[in-house]
């Protein structure tokens, strides 16, 4: 895809700057000047460090943890820019926190998932690109264009390129089987789902399963592995109810807490991950296979400045 990058400028925030630099190696630009750090006082400060008046800004800042930081960092990032006169600010948002926060399940509780919508656009963003968000609603929460992508592609594209045979994608719960009927599409492959109550955050129990895993290669999906008890849980499970091997698919590794230590003890043969978080050296694992999205988002990005459409972006048949 030809176009003129004369008027595009990347920047990166402290959260992710590997995936930054590849995605501005796969559009063919250079990373943008810029200094992103701290006060004496703890207090965020940025300096960009060449002309970015009548630019098209992308601000590759995926909200992971340390979450506050990396957020405040993206919103300051923002402001900057806008008062340096660019013509546009498009924030690339990887992986999107708060995003589990998008509705109230008791009384008293934030809808967190909008706040954060409300603080971008506020500081100024025109546009977002994001990854897989948590509950595909909370584009709604914003005024201006969300570019959604999903993972599954690159994921099934993996996939496709391994030699599994018999393959049941699953469902970790009754909510994912969208994203998990996604994959299956991809992979041409049959579904099955896990019925599972949660007795106190944190805690999952199996109940059920929903669809035939006996002697097949069950692929468990979800969005997000986060102390991966749940992701644990699933696996035994199929492993139990005949499952040959187990692997598991999820856009965003937080890996909280216990979670390297029980996915190497577990029999999980295999998980796949993306590079929408950063996964650093102490949580890096044999089992664990780190994808990129650095061309899926760079595509993203040159059809937005080309004025070309992103849907023809998601073609099933990439993944073949």
């Amino acid at each position: 895809m030809a176009f003129d990058t004369g008027n595009l400028r990347i920047l990166t925030g402290n959260a992710n700057p590997d995936l930054a630099k590849k995605i501005a190696s796969h559009i063919g630009v250079e990373l943008c000047e810029a200094f992103v750090g701290h006060f004496n006082n703890g207090e965020t400060q940025v300096m960009i460090g060449e002309s970015i008046r009548g630019k098209d800004i992308f601000i590759i800042q995926p909200t992971s943890q340390p979450v506050n930081d990396n957020l405040m960092e993206l919103l300051i990032m923002v402001d900057a820019c806008k008062r340096a006169s660019a013509h546009s600010v498009t924030a690339v948002v990887p992986y999107y926190a708060y995003a589990r926060q998008d509705r109230k399940t008791r009384g008293r509780e934030p809808i967190s998932a909008k706040l954060v919508a409300n603080l971008l656009q506020t500081a100024g963003c025109s546009r977002v690109i994001t990854v897989d968000l948590h509950a595909g609603q909370i584009q709604g929460f914003f005024d201006i264009p969300v570019d959604h992508l999903a993972a599954a592609p690159v994921i099934a594209k993996y996939l496709n390129s391994q030699t599994y045979e018999d393959v049941v994608v699953v469902s970790p719960d009754l909510g994912g089987v969208t994203r998990a009927r996604a994959l299956a599409d991809y992979l041409h492959a049959p579904i099955a789902i896990i019925e599972k109550r949660r007795p106190k955050p944190g805690v999952a129990e199996v109940m059920n399963l929903i669809g035939e895993v006996r002697d097949k290669t069950a692929i468990l999906i979800d969005d997000i592995v986060d102390s991966a008890g749940s992701l644990i849980e699933g696996t035994k499970a199929l492993t139990k109810m005949g499952a040959k091997s187990v692997l598991a698919c999820c856009s965003h590794a937080i890996l909280s807490g216990p979670a390297t230590d029980r996915i190497k003890d577990s029999d999980l043969e295999k998980l796949i991950i993306t590079d929408t978080i950063a996964l650093p050296p102490e949580k890096r694992l044999d089992k664990i296979v780190v994808l990129s999205m650095a061309e899926s988002i760079a595509n993203v990005i040159k059809c937005i400045q080309s004025h070309e459409s992103v849907s023809k972006l998601f073609d099933n048949r990439a993944c073949q």
